[in-house]
């Protein structure tokens, strides 16, 4: 499943939010060790369609983040409700997308003037929405490259950019997580490997820039995912998940995410890993299968 579509399915009209709610129930599983966080629509066959009963149900699970990529596209209403629940239930906010991805043209990356001022004006619009649910990441998409320009000029002017975006976000304590997406489902973008996210992050010298660590995407474009975990360390400020193929839960493909997290979780990480994956297997079935294989990736 590819970002664009988790975009859109996220970003798509917010089901009605239940009113007059009892007082919350305790969480009815122990917590996992890491802060793994769901998304809309991954629990619906148990929880329905309403999002702070999809939340709840997660947090019964023993899931202590959450995560939405369209959450800039929500109404106000529909996100302090979100953001209400989540506070009652002690859970972090993920990341949402910070600004409108240009997938197949050049745009942070040309120096164009006016494309420069567009994402600046969306970084400071997610301030606000930041604010507002209790988020401290939102993610950064530099976009496509610019076959014109020489790679060194197009960093230049990523890191300039994303400077001036830095200092919109200091401030506040926000962090945009720039996220390097693999060449083959995404074919043409700027930014693609964890080195060249660590070389930017380290340019820009802000603690309002971090790499956002996407292990499906990184063991499709370059592997291994452990080495390149401990370098680029001092610049990962979160993790997406997904095994491959497939793009679902963990124990499904190739990847090792026992031993991963098992490395995370020492080198003591305190964030948020995003689960942006599908469910392998549908229906009530499924997400159950999906919630034990959490569990066993989490048993170290």
């Amino acid at each position: 499943m590819k970002r664009r579509d988790f975009v859109t399915t996220m970003a798509a009209g917010a089901a009605a939010l239940g009113c007059g709610r009892a007082a919350p129930i305790g969480r009815g599983a122990d917590t996992f060790k890491l802060h793994y966080a769901p998304h809309f629509g991954m629990f619906k066959h148990h929880a329905g369609d309403d999002l702070v009963d999809q939340i709840l149900f997660a947090s019964d699970q023993g899931f202590t983040a959450w995560e939405d990529n369209g959450m800039k596209g929500r109404s106000i209403e529909t996100q302090n409700a979100i953001a209400a629940a989540m506070e009652r239930r002690g859970m972090k906010m993920g990341v949402f997308v910070a600004h409108s991805i240009a997938w197949r043209e050049p745009n942070l990356a040309s120096g164009n003037a006016d494309k420069r001022a567009q994402f600046l004006s969306d970084i400071t619009e997610s301030v606000e929405v930041a604010k507002r649910v209790n988020a401290t990441w939102m993610t950064v998409v530099p976009g496509h490259v610019d076959l014109r320009l020489d790679m060194g000029y197009q960093t230049a002017y990523v890191v300039e950019t994303l400077k001036q975006a830095s200092a919109i976000l200091e401030p506040h304590g926000l962090v945009m997580v720039l996220e390097p997406l693999n060449p083959w489902n995404h074919p043409g973008l700027f930014l693609t490997k964890m080195a060249q996210g660590y070389e930017i992050c380290q340019a820009v010298g802000s603690p309002a820039c971090k790499i956002l660590d996407d292990l499906y995407h990184q063991q499709i474009t370059e592997g291994n995912l452990i080495p390149n975990i401990d370098r680029a360390w001092d610049e990962i400020g979160y993790f997406q998940i997904g095994d491959n193929p497939g793009r679902k839960e963990p124990t499904t493909g190739e990847i090792n995410y026992l031993n991963i997290f098992k490395h995370i979780h020492s080198k003591g990480f305190t964030g948020i890993l995003g689960m942006e994956h599908g469910n392998m297997h549908p229906g009530k079935e499924g997400e159950q299968r999906l919630i034990d294989a959490y569990r066993a990736v989490d048993s170290f």
